[in-house]
């Protein structure tokens, strides 16, 4: 969501399209009076340039405001079911969003809040790092922070910063883009989240029904109901919204980006460090070569906890992704391989630009023309025939994932 937040700065014009943002403003043709004898344009500066940067992305269940009525009402504090570290690489050719199950079993540390500090938590589920936040602190950014330290101290990666993105701000992003389209293999039904029912086939779903979807966990045509069933339904839709804004339907279309951006900016919390306007442009504009094939989603490796059949653990796999990320390396290199690219300039292996550079997807725009650095479009190449199981292996948002008839 932050992702393509990030990609639309970039072509609506990144400090600019956030100033419209903030009010009505009255417009006149700046270009045509002034004609072309005028000073060269200097374009935003991305702050790390050169540097890696991990963010930690968060959807919060918060019951306030418009949340109440999305997240079932009643409950008091809040809860993240939704838990990601955006990894972007140095040289801004690959984006990697990797999804940490909340049934995770972990140490969560004790962390400072806005209201003192938390006591240390042992064999806990990862999710109880961002409800004791809030229980403790009072508010959504103490949840953020005792997330983040969690999850430093969980890898021994740096985290740049922090983005929790509320259930009614995710639901405005998806109808500001139009909705977004989902391959539904069989017919679901789902009394708990507020009773979706999707027939089979390639579904376009508005911004409430795709929230549904992504958070449904159990019910008919949801699987076994575990965790890792939801995140790989949240992984595709996230894939399928990135592909939508990237998509020329809504690239070309002033409106549709601006209230997009309009829909991201009014659902966030984020850390003052990464919440700068020039900064984001400037990271925006850096990512502008980003496309779909570029794009890797992937769940931490894991196993089932053999002490919690409800929980999970991480496997000796997910030591070597974080010293990945750690070292920006694409997600699945040796490091031990000498002829490995340090620059992590390619995600070979796991479907991503080196293997699956342009594939089409039957769930959106993925393969179709995408346009090249310099404004032109590239021919769309055939699709894969690979099926990639979201959740379970890593895939982009070029891949393919179901398949309906």
């Amino acid at each position: 969501m932050v992702l393509v937040a990030v990609l639309s700065l970039a072509v609506a014009g990144g400090a600019a399209a956030v100033t419209q943002l903030t009010g009505n403003i009255d417009t006149a043709d700046m270009t045509t009076a002034l004609g072309s004898d005028r000073p060269e344009v200097v374009l935003p500066e991305d702050p790390n340039a050169g540097t890696p940067m991990n963010i930690v992305v968060m959807g919060s269940d918060s019951r306030d405001g418009g949340n109440g009525e999305l997240a079932g009402g009643g409950e008091m504090g809040a809860r993240s079911d939704t838990t990601i570290v955006m990894h972007i690489s140095g040289d801004r050719s690959r984006v990697e969003m990797i999804s940490i199950p909340r049934d995770s079993t972990v140490d969560v540390p004790s962390c400072s809040t806005t209201a003192g500090d938390t006591p240390e938590l042992y064999g806990t589920k990862f999710n109880a790092a961002f409800s004791q936040g809030v229980q403790y602190g009072g508010d959504v950014a103490s949840g953020a922070l005792c997330t983040v330290k969690t999850i430093e101290k969980l890898t021994g990666v740096f985290m740049n910063g922090f983005i929790v993105v509320d259930f009614a701000g995710f639901s405005s992003m998806i109808d500001a883009v139009g909705g977004v389209e989902i391959c539904v293999e069989e017919a679901i039904y789902s009394e708990k989240a507020n009773h979706l029912s999707l027939e089979p086939g390639t579904q376009t779903l508005q911004g409430v029904k795709a929230l549904d979807y992504a958070r449904a966990r159990t019910g008919t045509g949801l699987g076994d109901g575990s965790d890792l069933g939801r995140i790989g339904r949240q992984q595709e839709v996230m894939a399928s919204l990135a592909r939508k804004v990237l998509s020329q339907e809504v690239l070309t279309n002033p409106a549709k980006t601006l209230n997009f951006l309009k829909a991201v900016t009014g659902s966030l919390t984020m850390n003052d460090e990464l919440a700068s306007i020039d900064g984001l442009a400037g990271l925006a504009y850096s990512m502008r070569a980003v496309r779909p094939d570029t794009i890797t989603f992937m769940t931490v490796p894991n196993e089932y906890d053999p002490n919690n059949a409800a929980n999970v653990v991480w496997t000796d796999e997910a030591v070597e992704l974080w010293d990945n990320v750690k070292h920006d390396r694409p997600l699945d290199s040796d490091p031990d391989d000498p002829s490995a690219d340090p620059s992590g300039s390619a995600t070979a292996g796991d479907g991503s630009a080196s293997e699956g550079s342009n594939e089409e997807s039957t769930e959106g725009d993925a393969g179709t023309e995408t346009g090249a650095e310099d404004g032109s479009e590239t021919e769309p190449t055939p699709a894969s025939t690979e099926i990639k199981q979201a959740g379970e292996e890593a895939f982009t948002g070029a891949d393919t994932t179901k398949v309906c008839g």
